[in-house]
């Protein structure tokens, strides 16, 4: 079923020509002259005959059954792009090309990376997670015992602390869009609640803090407070409905829904319950940061709101005046994206946004919003506010609170700037 166009769906309900919501919100609707920056819109074919022809691969039998499924051949290109320390190659990390994707989930091919000693090579058979410190009965768990246990799954987004960094650069980095936000992705983590294996192990009232530990060979340590791995986190065991992968933690992962990435310890293998974190280095010299005022940011666990325009975004181009679909993700640490809104005339007018369902708690969310570009040079930006009612900052805003000092937790609105030539750039407007 096509619902009609209607003269009132098309007028501007913001400045710089963005149209209602609701051009995407009703059923089956079809925008037929809607585009997408950086692919030319269909065209009539030349010699209908001609293209109707049966192409080669109709006329013989095709490639044999495969034991495990690859991408395309065609779709090579979509890869994630390495940062990795020249003199220790171990230690950097992979961006996922967010403005290649679709929909929320993120192949677990392309799920960031970050490795401080690289991706250990680890035998299940071999591996164990011990539970002590502060509990009744110190326990200690094969992976196979854990299969055997109750599990969840929840669809959940992680995100690097340092995700998004060159936003602090005085000049505006000029990548496409996975290349310095990709830092992020999203998948369905299926595990155990750690309250159950924490309950087995009888926690001592005294015990506030959970040191957690990975056994890659930089024997990351993080730690944590015991009130929310009771509320939510899971041992996981598999990774979008298979086990997770080398580089994402196998074959355990703590996973902590809203958490920034570090806590989220890879290739899990030890949880000590305490009375006080263990003060790691990923816990004072890094992820801790000096504040205009003179003090200190530090345990800044939650992820805050945060969003960005995946199409029309920095590499990509617009094909002259047009109805366009801009598009984006959307997420927040703090529960569920309550609104993502939409300027096209750099933040002088809002409008907001379609968001995609299923719309869920510290989950990607994909907003959608119909534009209709006159061609001219313009800005656009896209800001977040989650239901908590915490809305997502602009630059300046950001910069003003936390200094220059920082390097973690950039979450600032994102802004693409279009020249008249449809060229798209990273601006700080």
């Amino acid at each position: 079923m096509t619902t009609e166009l209607t003269s009132d769906d098309l007028q501007p309900v913001a400045g710089g020509g963005l149209l209602h919501r609701r051009l995407f919100l009703k059923s089956g609707l079809v925008l037929a002259t809607a585009g997408a920056a950086g692919h030319a819109a269909a065209e009539p074919p030349a010699k209908l005959s001609e293209d109707l022809a049966s192409p080669s691969w109709m006329h013989a039998p095709g490639a044999p059954f495969t034991p495990y499924g690859k991408p395309s051949k065609h779709e090579a290109r979509v890869m994630r792009s390495i940062g990795a320390n020249k003199d220790l190659p171990t230690n950097g990390v992979s961006w996922t090309p967010l403005e290649e994707l679709e929909g929320i989930i993120t192949p677990s091919g392309l799920h960031f990376e970050r490795h401080h000693n690289g991706v250990p090579e680890i035998d299940p058979a071999q591996h164990r997670l011990v539970i002590h410190g502060l509990v009744k009965q110190p326990l200690m768990f094969t992976v196979n015992s854990l299969l055997r246990y109750p599990m969840q799954s929840h669809l959940i987004f992680i995100e690097c602390g340092g995700n998004s960094n060159a936003g602090w650069h005085e000049e505006p980095i000029q990548r496409p869009l996975g290349g310095f936000h990709g830092l992020v992705s999203c998948s369905e983590w299926t595990g155990v609640p750690l309250a159950i294996l924490f309950d087995q192990a009888g926690i001592d009232p005294k015990a506030t803090w959970v040191i957690a530990e990975g056994a890659d060979g930089a024997v990351m340590n993080v730690s944590l407070p015991l009130k929310k791995l009771m509320d939510d986190a899971i041992v996981a065991l598999y990774q979008n409905g298979e086990r997770i992968r080398p580089e994402n933690g196998y074959p355990l992962r703590l996973v902590i829904p809203g958490f920034e990435g570090v806590t989220n310890v890879k290739w899990l293998r030890r949880l000590q319950l305490t009375t006080e974190p263990v003060m790691a280095r990923n816990e004072t010299a890094k992820y801790t940061e000096l504040l205009p005022s003179g003090k200190a940011r530090q345990f800044t666990f939650e992820i805050e709101a945060k969003s960005l325009i995946t199409s029309p975004s920095a590499g990509q181009k617009m094909f002259g005046p047009n109805i366009y679909e801009i598009k984006g993700l959307a997420w927040t640490g703090r529960g569920k994206v309550a609104k993502v809104e939409v300027s096209a005339d750099g933040g002088q007018s809002w409008a907001e946004a379609a968001l995609q369902e299923p719309v869920l708690s510290r989950c990607f969310t994909r907003f959608r919003m119909p534009w209709n570009w006159d061609g001219k040079p313009t800005v656009l930006k896209s800001r977040a506010t989650d239901e908590t009612g915490y809305v997502q900052p602009e630059r300046e805003m950001l910069v003003k609170e936390r200094g220059r000092n920082g390097y973690f937790h950039y979450n600032a609105i994102l802004s693409w700037g279009i020249d008249e030539d449809g060229a798209i750039s990273h601006v700080y407007a």
